[in-house]
C-alpha cells in the first residue's frame, strides 16, 4: 500500500450516524469503551458505531518544543544564551507517533463530529494530553469529561451517563501546563548551566534533584559512619529473662565492656526480686487503605518488586484485567457513597483469595463500620482509595506479580475493615544486688486485623511472661553477656525511598508549605518510579540488589547545586501553587513568572558554582544532541 493510500484510510470516512468522538489514553482502554459503548467496527487507530467514534492518544502525541525548535540559535548549548526565557512555549507533535497525532486530528475536525468527550486517564497529566492535543488541532467544538475510577463495565456506564462540562476540568489543565512549563523552564536552564559549567552532562529537576540528595544524605551518613561497640548482660531468672538497664543511660546497652562484666559477675547465681509489674492495654489500629506510594512500598517489602515493576503491574490489573480501580491515585481515603459497593469488592477478593472468607463474610454479613480513617471526603481528590472492583473472574490469568500485587490490594481491603489487635502488654523490673533488669512481654487479648497477615509472634525485644506480681523471688541462674556494636544506616531500598519521598518536607517551618508537603512530598504517586529510574538512568543513583546507592557524579551534583533545588521547600511552594490553580484559586501568572525567575536564578549560581568539585569524564559536551531529551529535567 503506497503513503497515499495509507493517508486516505486513516481518513475518517463521512458518516452522518457518528457525532460523537471519545478520545482514550490508550489503546487497551479505548477498546473497552468502545465495547460498551456498542462501537465494533474496527478502523485504522479508531473503533466505530452506535453514533460514536472512539480513538486514543499512545500516552503524549503532543509535548512542548525544544529550545532549538522554537529558536535554531538555541540548538548549541552556550553560556550566552541562558537564561532561555520564551514568552510562551509552542507545541510540537511527537514524531515517534505523528501517524496516531493525524488520526485522531482528522476525527477531531470531521464535519461529522458535533461532539467531543475526552477520556483519558482522570487526573492531572491525562487532562494534559488531551488539552494538548485539542490546542494543536485547532479544535474548538464543545467537549465533556469521562471521569472513572474502575474500568468495570458498570462503572463505564455510569461515567458516561454522568459526564462532567469539559470547562469543569480547566483549572485542572492549567495545573497541569503550569507544572509541565515550570518544569522545563527550570529542567532545561538548570540541566544547561550546569553542563557548561562543569563540562559534563548534568540533569536538573525540581523533583528529581531533592530526590537524589535524599540518597546522597544516606549514602554519607553510612560512609561517615563510625561502629561503637557495647554489651548487653542478660539475666536469666529460670521463667523469663531480663535486660540490665544502666541507670546513667536509662537504656539496656552498656558502653563498657569492664562494667558489663562486673555486672555480670555480680549477680550471677545470687537472689532476685520482682520490684514492679506494670500491665497496659495496647490497640493497634487496622491499616488504612492504600495509595499507590503505600502499595508500592509493599510490594517491595513482600514481593521484592520495583517501584516501577509494581506499577506496571497495577496498571495491567487496572486496563487489563479490571480487577482494581484506578491504581495512580493518592488518596487512602475513600466518599460516603463507595460504601455501597464495598460488599462487591470483598466478594471478588474472596473469589480470588479464599483464605479471607473466614474474616471477610463476618464484615459483609452486617453493615461495616464508618470511620473517618475510611471515610473521608476531604481526603479524595481527583480518586479515591484502590480497591478491588468485585470482578470474580479472570483470575487463571495472572502472573505470579499480578497475584501477589492484587493479594496485597485484597488483604488490606479486609484487614482495614477488620476489629483493632488488642494486647495486654506487660514491663517487669527486677532487681538483683541493687541491679535492674527489665522484661517486656505480651499478651494477646484479640488478634484482629493481624490474623489476616498471620502475624501472631512477638516483636524483637518481646517475650511471653509467667503470671508474675510485685515480690515474688527468683534466682539469678546465669548471665550472659554479649558484645555488638551500633549499626550504620541502612541503605535505602525502593519501599524506604518512597517513603522519604512522601514524607520530605516533614521538617519545613513554614506551615503552610509543610501542609502541602504532607499531601504530596516530592513528586506524585504517579511519577515517583520514573523519578527513581531516572536518577538511575543518568547514572545519579545505582541499585545493589535491593538496595539503591547515590554515585559519585550524583554526590558530587548535590554538592554543587545550590539549596533552593535541593531541599523540598521549593517543590513545597509549587504543590501548594499548583494545588491553588486546581482549584481555581491561585495565579497561574504569578506561578509562570516564579518559575521563570527561579530558571534564571538557577543559570546565574552555576555561574558563580565553585570549580573545585570535579566530576569524572564522560561524553563531551560539545555533543549533547543526542541527550537533550534525557537532560532536560522534564520529568519533574
Amino acid at each position: 500500500m503506497s503513503s497515499s493510500q495509507r493517508s486516505r484510510s486513516a481518513s475518517p470516512k463521512p458518516d452522518p450516524a457518528i457525532r460523537t468522538l471519545v478520545i482514550a489514553e490508550k489503546p487497551s482502554v479505548a477498546r473497552d469503551l468502545a465495547r460498551v459503548l456498542s462501537a465494533r467496527t474496527p478502523g485504522e487507530g479508531c473503533v466505530t458505531g452506535s453514533g460514536y467514534a472512539v480513538t486514543w492518544a499512545v500516552g503524549h502525541l503532543v509535548t512542548l518544543q525544544e529550545p532549538d525548535e522554537i529558536n535554531p540559535q538555541w540548538k548549541r548549548w552556550r553560556d550566552v544564551d541562558l537564561p532561555i526565557l520564551p514568552t510562551t512555549i509552542p507545541l510540537k507533535v511527537i514524531p515517534k507517533t505523528k501517524s496516531q497525532y493525524a488520526i485522531v486530528k482528522k476525527w477531531m475536525l470531521s464535519p461529522s463530529i458535533e461532539r467531543i468527550i475526552c477520556a483519558t486517564d482522570a487526573g492531572r497529566e491525562g487532562e494534559l494530553i488531551f488539552r494538548y492535543i485539542y490546542k494543536m488541532t485547532g479544535c474548538h467544538k464543545p467537549f465533556d469529561r469521562l471521569w472513572i475510577s474502575s474500568m468495570t463495565d458498570e462503572a463505564i456506564q455510569e461515567g458516561f451517563a454522568r459526564l462532567r462540562p469539559g470547562a469543569s476540568c480547566d483549572p485542572l489543565y492549567e495545573s497541569a501546563r503550569c507544572r509541565a512549563e515550570a518544569d522545563w523552564l527550570v529542567g532545561m536552564n538548570g540541566s544547561r548551566a550546569y553542563t557548561l559549567r562543569y563540562n559534563v552532562l548534568l540533569s536538573i529537576g525540581r523533583v528529581q534533584t531533592p530526590t537524589l540528595a535524599l540518597l546522597v544524605r544516606r549514602r554519607k551518613a553510612i560512609d561517615s559512619f563510625v561502629p561503637k561497640p557495647y554489651w548487653i548482660v542478660t539475666a536469666d531468672f529460670g521463667d523469663y529473662t531480663g535486660n540490665y538497664v544502666d541507670p546513667e543511660t536509662k537504656e539496656p546497652r552498656v558502653w563498657d565492656a569492664q562494667k558489663a562484666k562486673d555486672v555480670a559477675d555480680d549477680v550471677r547465681g545470687k537472689p532476685a526480686r520482682v520490684e514492679s509489674v506494670d500491665k497496659s492495654k495496647k490497640t493497634e489500629l487496622p491499616p488504612q487503605l492504600l495509595d499507590l506510594t503505600s502499595l508500592q512500598r509493599e510490594a517491595n517489602r513482600l514481593l521484592g518488586l520495583t517501584a516501577k515493576q509494581t506499577l506496571e503491574v497495577a496498571q495491567s490489573l487496572y486496563e487489563r484485567h479490571k480487577l482494581i480501580t484506578y491504581p495512580r491515585t493518592d488518596s487512602r481515603h475513600l466518599t460516603d457513597d463507595m460504601m455501597s459497593k464495598l460488599p462487591g469488592a470483598m466478594r471478588g477478593a474472596v473469589e480470588a483469595f479464599r483464605e479471607l472468607s473466614p474474616f471477610v463474610e463476618p464484615l459483609i454479613s452486617k453493615p461495616l463500620p464508618k470511620s473517618n480513617r475510611i471515610f473521608d471526603a476531604s481526603k479524595v481528590s481527583d480518586h479515591h482509595a484502590l480497591l478491588p472492583t468485585g470482578k470474580t473472574t479472570g483470575f487463571d490469568k495472572l502472573t505470579q506479580a499480578e497475584r501477589g500485587v492484587y493479594g496485597i490490594i485484597c488483604k488490606n481491603l479486609a484487614a482495614a475493615f477488620s476489629p483493632s489487635h488488642v494486647y495486654e502488654q506487660t514491663r517487669v523490673t527486677t532487681i538483683s544486688e541493687g541491679r535492674a533488669f527489665a522484661s517486656v512481654g505480651r499478651v494477646v487479648i484479640q488478634n484482629g486485623w493481624k490474623a489476616i497477615y498471620k502475624r501472631n509472634e512477638n516483636p524483637p525485644g518481646e517475650q511471653t511472661l509467667p503470671m508474675l506480681k510485685v515480690g515474688d523471688a527468683r534466682t539469678v541462674r546465669g548471665v550472659v553477656v554479649k558484645e555488638d556494636k551500633t549499626k550504620p544506616p541502612a541503605p535505602l531500598t525502593d519501599s524506604t525511598l518512597l517513603a522519604a519521598m512522601e514524607h520530605a518536607g516533614r521538617e519545613i517551618e513554614d506551615e503552610a508549605l509543610r501542609e502541602a508537603m504532607r499531601s504530596g512530598g516530592l513528586g506524585t504517586p504517579a511519577t515517583r518510579a520514573a523519578i527513581i529510574e531516572r536518577l538511575i538512568q543518568v547514572g545519579y543513583a545505582t541499585r545493589r540488589n535491593k538496595t539503591i546507592v547515590a554515585t559519585d557524579k550524583g554526590v558530587r551534583l548535590i554538592e554543587v547545586v545550590p539549596g533552593v533545588v535541593v531541599e523540598p521547600e521549593l517543590t513545597g511552594k509549587w504543590e501548594k501553587a499548583l494545588a491553588d490553580i486546581a482549584a481555581g484559586r491561585g495565579s497561574v501568572e504569578r506561578f509562570r513568572e516564579a518559575a521563570r525567575k527561579m530558571a534564571a536564578k538557577l543559570v546565574q549560581q552555576a555561574r558563580d558554582a565553585r570549580a573545585s568539585v570535579v566530576f569524572d569524564a564522560e561524553e563531551p559536551q560539545a555533543k549533547p544532541a543526542a541527550h537533550r531529551s534525557k537532560a532536560r529535567g522534564r520529568t519533574e
